[in-house]
């Protein structure tokens, strides 16, 4: 059973351009010719973002295939499937890569195990908050934010996987 998802390039230098739509051609084997557009964040960079449509891990492909250009800035996201979570991915470079399993509303979902760990591992309150953050991705989203305002209103281009 197919799934979809969405991959936004937040942050690219000029250059790399290309080799994202090649990076991303491979995981899904069929070519891509990706809208680029200025990203107003990061002047120079530039912004670009794809639905995408293929079989339940793709997400976690494209993801690492983005990673090899530790200068971007992206997120992958993938929707749940049947018999399989959805996942999100962040990519920033001063803090490299976060990984979350999400909903079906795309809300990040930390099991019951993770949580008990997380509050037995709390010495305080602020301890806890603090472990929570980390385990949401806050950092990644709070660092991500100012690119995808700059990114409202942009185009999207549509990719389904082959084979």
């Amino acid at each position: 059973m197919p799934t979809r998802g969405v991959v936004y390039v937040h942050s690219t230098p000029l250059a790399v351009c290309s080799h994202v739509e090649w990076a991303i051609a491979r995981v899904l084997a069929a070519p891509v010719n990706l809208q680029w557009t200025a990203q107003p964040v990061d002047p120079g960079a530039r912004r670009a973002e794809c639905g995408w449509t293929g079989r339940p891990g793709t997400g976690a492909e494209l993801a690492a295939a983005l990673r090899q250009w530790p200068m971007i800035r992206f997120e992958v996201t993938e929707e749940p499937s049947p018999g399989a979570d959805g996942e999100r991915f962040m990519y920033v470079p001063a803090r490299g890569l976060f990984r979350a399993t999400v909903g079906a509303a795309g809300d990040i979902q930390l099991g019951e195990d993770r949580l008990r760990d997380l509050m037995a591992a709390a010495r305080a309150p602020e301890a806890l908050a603090h472990a929570l953050d980390k385990a949401l991705g806050t950092a990644w989203d709070d660092d991500l934010e100012p690119y995808r305002y700059a990114g409202d209103g942009a185009p999207v281009t549509l990719l389904t996987r082959v084979g």
